[in-house]
This record gives C-alpha cells, sequence and structure tokens, in this order.
C-alpha cells in the first residue's frame, strides 16, 4: 500500500514572476484554492494520509496553509465564511504533513533525493502540483495509478500523447503496449527533453510518479544531465533497463499549471464547471 506522497515544492515558479517573488507558485490559487490543495486533496483520494513536502526558502505559506489559523477561525467563527474553511479543516485533520528543505535546485531528481529523510526505504507516490489533473466521474489520476502499482509492484510513471514539436518540454518514453491493454506500457526507453527528430515517441511523462524505493541510491550515482541537473528520467531509465517501469496513459485532463497559458485554460475549466455552465 502506498502511504506517502512527495510534493517537491522548492522551485522559483520563474515563469510566474513578479507574481511568484514572494508568492510560492504552489500556492497560486485556481478559483478560491491554491495549487498544492488541489495535489493533496487528490492524494487523500488514492488513500494517502502522510504528505511530505520539499520546500525551499520564501516557502513559509505552504506551511502556513496546512495548519490552523486561530485568529482568522476565531473572526469567521459562526458567521457564513466559516463552511470556507471546511475543505482545508478535514485535510488538517486527515493528514500528517512533513516538511524538508532543498538549499539548492538541482533539479527533480535532487528534490525527490531531498525527500528521502521524509519517506524511509518505502515505495512513495510524488506529485507535481503545477500539474493540474482533474478527472469527472472517473477514479483520480493518482488512484489510477496506485491500482496499476497494485498489480506490477514496480515504478509508475503517467503519460500522455502531446503534439511532436512538443517533446523538447518533457521526458519521453518508449515501450510496449502489455497485457493486451491500450493504455499500460512496459518501459524500455526514457529520454529527457529531446528534439523532435530524437524523440522515441510523442508519449509525455507528466507530474504524477510512483517510485519503488531503490531510487533513491540510483538518484545518488546519477551524474547531472540536461541543463547540469540531476535527471528523475535518468534515475528511471536505469529502472527501466530492469523492465521495472510501467507507463500509464491515466483518464482524465491535465492543466501545465506551470506555464500561464496552462494556468488560464485551468481557472476557465473550474469556474464553468462550478459555475454550471
Amino acid at each position: 500500500m502506498i502511504k506517502k506522497c512527495l510534493f517537491p515544492a522548492a522551485g522559483y515558479g520563474t515563469r510566474f514572476l513578479p507574481a511568484t517573488k514572494a508568492t510560492p507558485k504552489e500556492m497560486l490559487p485556481v478559483l478560491t484554492k491554491p495549487l498544492i490543495q488541489y495535489g493533496v486533496e487528490e492524494a487523500v483520494e488514492a488513500g494517502i494520509t502522510t504528505m511530505a513536502i520539499v520546500t525551499g526558502r520564501g516557502k513559509r505559506a505552504i506551511e502556513d496553509h496546512f495548519d490552523i489559523s486561530y485568529e482568522l477561525e476565531h473572526q469567521i467563527k459562526g458567521t457564513s465564511k466559516e463552511p470556507l474553511l471546511d475543505e482545508i479543516r478535514a485535510l488538517i485533520n486527515q493528514c500528517t504533513f512533513t516538511y524538508t528543505r532543498q538549499t539548492e535546485m538541482k533539479g527533480l531528481g535532487h528534490a525527490i533525493l531531498t525527500g528521502e529523510t521524509l519517506i524511509g526505504q518505502e515505495s512513495f507516490a510524488v506529485i507535481l502540483a503545477d500539474d493540474l489533473c482533474y478527472n469527472d466521474g472517473d477514479a483520480p489520476v493518482l488512484k489510477q495509478m496506485v491500482s496499476i502499482y497494485e498489480k506490477y509492484h514496480c515504478s509508475v510513471v503517467a503519460i500522455e500523447e502531446v503534439p511532436a514539436d512538443k517533446t523538447d518540454k518533457y521526458g519521453i518514453i518508449a515501450g510496449n503496449l502489455i497485457d493486451g491493454t491500450d493504455d499500460t506500457y512496459r518501459v524500455d526507453d526514457m529520454v529527457e527533453k529531446p528534439n523532435p527528430e530524437d524523440a522515441p515517441s510523442n508519449l509525455a511523462i507528466i507530474g504524477r510518479y510512483i517510485l519503488t524505493p531503490d531510487i533513491f541510491d540510483i538518484l545518488r550515482n546519477t551524474r547531472p544531465g540536461k541543463g547540469g541537473e540531476i535527471q528523475l528520467t535518468d534515475a528511471l531509465l536505469e529502472q527501466a533497463k530492469k523492465g521495472r517501469v510501467i507507463a500509464y496513459k491515466f483518464k482524465g485532463k491535465r492543466f501545465d499549471c506551470g506555464a500561464v497559458d496552462g494556468f488560464v485554460e485551468a481557472t476557465n475549466y473550474f469556474y464553468s464547471s462550478f459555475k454550471g455552465c
């Protein structure tokens, strides 16, 4: 059973400057909830209640969000505003939140390695909060992936098809469909942000993972790759060479809220759903 979910949340969010100069990008709101709260809710729906968050300088707002605000609650107690805190109160009561800091930004692989002290030697989920996933009427993406993990007991990455000219923005996988499915692949190759002419497919990894604990030792021995960063894709490739990575084409919709266009698209989509349009 997957019990812990890791949230790498130390990045600078430079694509949203100046808004993210003093506000963590994970706290940018889509309607009335910050991005990271959507991620925590998704993890809870997958049966996970321990949230391990890798933060950095200037990220205290994340810790404050998942904590009691006695002054605020006192001010709105008994008013029509009090129910607005019901969802976040429920998360605070249901979940355990743990934190550590990434002192240097050395890539996603380094961020996950930094979280080892919070995870220990067990398989765990990873959510990148700026990939906002939504599935109306079906299981959330991470819950779908937990089912895949329970079947194969190895690392699982969520994938979606992207335009061929956009492969240089993602980790791209190559693999073969397994068990007569049309959505589950045994991965045999992975490339971080390849040029379109070098990409092995158009199947892109998005910000949802389930990782087995041996990933930490692999990351410790992974040399910096593209951009001088420790790439999670490179570490996953070592597992894939042993047939230990499954790629799952998830059911649902994903918004790239790490970019302004995707953030606006998500806001409009959720607003239309909220209004019943």
